[in-house]
């Protein structure tokens, strides 16, 4: 908001408090507005009551708000709390678009619906706040549209867990031998529940299975608190059979269930009057159990936003449970099935990325946490990922002519999401975008001198990740002419050298020699209008994936640079001017001395564990918390050296250290940690440093630099 933004999204784990962070956020904003009429929409009773209870207590008010569900209606409309389909029966001419001061709507991953479209279409509130887990949406329809592209706020599920506000979980993938490939299946919806119903209730023997891993996984059955996701009615109330008759105390209930019969299950569940609670698709969202202790995934699914919310009914922190057990019963599956968005969700990154961890048996994950596949459950995910995807040049240009031959829209953002081809496979390798659509016949711009080198190139901005850049970028790259460098301001001058430097790098010398000049190389670049329309949807898909604030360099108004936001070598130099002509000068060692700017830029690799340092290069370089970071000089220098002194008195000589840190030696870009002020140093030759960050890590850097070097 303080940017302007009054349509924001704020993304938060399952578990975590998004509704006591929206009351909190609500009761500044009454503060502001004076009498901050307010609608809170969402689609089911139960999050509608719990949420305007918690409204209540954060407001201190007993008597705040109406409910409009379930055969209420308010009398005053002031402070309401309704359902998506109340709203949606009621005459919307009738309501004035401006009558709400702010709106909230819980669980947006719902708003691509229709019945949240025609909702969204008519207000026109001062602010709107959107509430979800999980943005991802597996049938790709956009919901940050409604809030320019971007999340304002995020508190993912590994960051929740690090910073303790969530349970630590103990994951288990188990083979169970069931083959789902001649399941039916149709697209948008996935597999066909009569068909999945009929082979899990096939045999008794399949869930007796289920019983034996569970009792494998758990000290105590008897004392466990479960809930069981499944398929459908029918095999909720065979898994309730199966349990009950091995002695177990197990109930089922699902959407047609009386309202009193589901709260009652719930409150059994809690008491531990019964050990598992067995459900279709009910429990999803807006159940408030903390003592649950135990997930079982008893249907399959590919959807992350279903698979995150039902493994977040598990994690919300309760003083008698350490951990929450998790066992997924894996099949074989039809080839549109993609474990990989259920994995991606929950570990982010790549398809290579994910392969790699579930080959290293997932390395990188909070403290207490341990997920664990076995074997044949590894094999088939891992196949199943590596063939979800066209990732032979050949299939994806397949994949684009029969999206052109749909109909579809045509742009770099529909076809990753059509595909499902993420933007660091498609960069992979020297064929990029441009190059798909004109081997897929799609018209193209006409080539420029360097098409080739540049449209290479176009694939080193995939690190952009702040809204200095992305919308810096692309103000320049969408004119028609070659921007006057000359007329540009200091800061927008800067912009302009961190996008050209990367680009122009691979140019012969002979067509743009030392002597050229960034005007120079804005010419070359603006005589490539394929490689600019290529660059300029890739910002736009870029410019979705923001997933940190930033912050700028307050005391140097003409720098760019943004805290939190990655950088490569090129852009660094450029920011602080060092080029030589438009290219980035040479720099490979860590610590580089801007002394026209008063400054020192010091690059460090956290995992040094690759053949790419020797032992004399090896320095020993962490996060001692999210505030402070130790670090150590070149083995050659001395502490009572120049150098040595530069970074002891720069505070009192005006002179500033900045951070930019790496996981690997395998990332591009490195993260601009800010400006860091000298504490202590212990040693010479080399120097042990602390140095005391201005800004806080986020917890998701400070988990993987921790990971890092464990």
């Amino acid at each position: 908001r303080r940017l302007g933004h009054h349509r924001n999204l704020l993304v938060s784990a399952t578990g975590t408090g998004k509704t006591v962070m929206a009351a909190l956020d609500y009761r500044s904003l009454q503060a502001q507005f004076g009498t901050a009429r307010l609608l809170f929409l969402a689609h089911r009773r139960e999050i509608l009551e719990q949420s305007h209870n918690t409204f209540k207590q954060v407001l201190l008010d007993a008597n705040f708000g109406e409910q409009w569900f379930g055969g209420k209606r308010p009398q005053h409309f002031d402070h309401v709390f309704a359902s998506i389909q109340s709203l949606n029966r009621s005459d919307l001419d009738h309501l004035d678009p401006r009558h709400f001061d702010v709106v909230i709507i819980d669980e947006f991953h719902h708003a691509a619906a229709g019945s949240y479209e025609r909702i969204l279409d008519h207000l026109r509130p001062k602010e709107l706040l959107g509430l979800t887990a999980t943005p991802e949406r597996s049938d790709g329809l956009p919901i940050l549209d409604w809030f320019d592209g971007r999340i304002a706020a995020e508190l993912r599920l590994w960051d929740a867990i690090e910073q303790q506000h969530l349970s630590p979980f103990q994951y288990f993938g188990i083979h169970d031998g069931l083959d789902l490939s001649a399941v039916p299946w149709k697209r948008g919806h996935g597999y066909d529940v009569e068909g999945l119903t009929n082979v899990y209730t096939a045999s008794d023997l399949w869930a007796h299975r289920v019983l034996k891993e569970l009792a494998a996984r758990c000290a105590d059955i008897s004392k466990i608190r479960a809930l069981g996701f499944c398929v459908s009615v029918e095999h909720a109330r065979f898994m309730e059979r199966v349990f009950v008759e091995a002695g177990v105390h197990a109930r089922a209930v699902w959407a047609d269930t009386p309202v009193v019969e589901r709260e009652q299950a719930l409150k059994d569940l809690k008491s531990g009057a019964i050990n598992v609670l067995f459900s279709v698709d009910l429990f999803n969202e807006g159940v408030d159990v903390p003592s649950v202790d135990t997930v079982l995934f008893l249907r399959p699914t590919d959807s992350p936003t279903l698979f995150l919310q039902q493994l977040g009914r598990g994690l919300r922190r309760s003083p008698d449970k350490d951990v929450c057990t998790v066992l997924d019963f894996v099949g074989t599956h039809r080839k549109e099935f993609r474990f990989d968005r259920r994995f991606g969700a929950l570990l982010g990154g790549t398809r290579k990325d994910l392969i790699g961890q579930i080959e290293k048996q997932f390395p990188y994950l909070p403290a207490g946490c341990y997920m664990e596949l076995d074997e044949k459950s590894a094999e088939i995910i891992i196949s199943n990922i590596k063939s979800a995807i066209p990732s032979t040049k050949s299939a994806r240009i397949t994949a684009l002519r029969a999206m052109v031959g749909a109909g579809h829209a045509l742009s770099l953002a529909a076809f990753l999401e059509h595909s499902g081809i993420s933007l660091e496979d498609l960069y992979a390798g020297d064929f990029g975008w441009s190059d798909l659509m004109e081997a897929a016949g799609v018209p193209t711009e006409p080539a420029g001198p360097h098409e080739k080198t540049l449209r290479r190139a176009v694939g080193r901005l995939l690190h952009v990740d702040d809204e200095e850049r992305l919308d810096g970028y692309r103000d320049l790259l969408t004119s028609t002419s070659s921007p006057v460098v000359a007329n540009l301001a200091q800061r927008q001058y800067r912009l302009a050298a961190m996008l050209v430097a990367p680009l122009v790098d691979g140019i012969p010398a002979d067509t743009l020699p030392k002597e050229s000049s960034l005007q120079d190389a804005c010419d070359l670049l603006w005589r490539h209008t394929q490689v600019r329309a290529e660059a300029i949807e890739l910002l736009e898909v870029l410019s979705t994936r923001v997933d940190h604030l930033h912050s700028d360099l307050g005391n140097r108004p003409e720098n760019p640079l943004q805290v939190h936001a990655r950088y490569t070598r090129a852009e660094i130099l450029a920011a602080f001017q060092e080029l030589q002509g438009p290219r980035a000068k040479e720099w490979r060692e860590g610590v580089k001395w801007f002394k026209e700017e008063s400054a020192d830029a010091f690059l460090f690799t956290l995992d040094k564990g690759t053949g790419a340092f020797s032992p004399t290069t090896r320095y020993r370089d962490y996060a001692l918390s999210p505030e402070l970071i130790h670090w150590e000089s070149q083995s050659t220098t001395p502490e009572d050296s120049v150098t040595g002194m530069r970074y002891r008195t720069h505070v009192e000589k005006n002179h500033d250290i900045f951070l930019f840190a790496r996981v690997s030696q395998n990332d591009r870009a490195f993260w601009f940690l800010g400006p860091a002020t000298y504490v202590e140093h212990e040693g010479s030759r080399p120097m042990a440093i602390k140095w005391r960050l201005k800004h806080r890590l986020p917890g998701d850097l400070y988990a993987s630099f921790a990971a890092a070097v464990a």
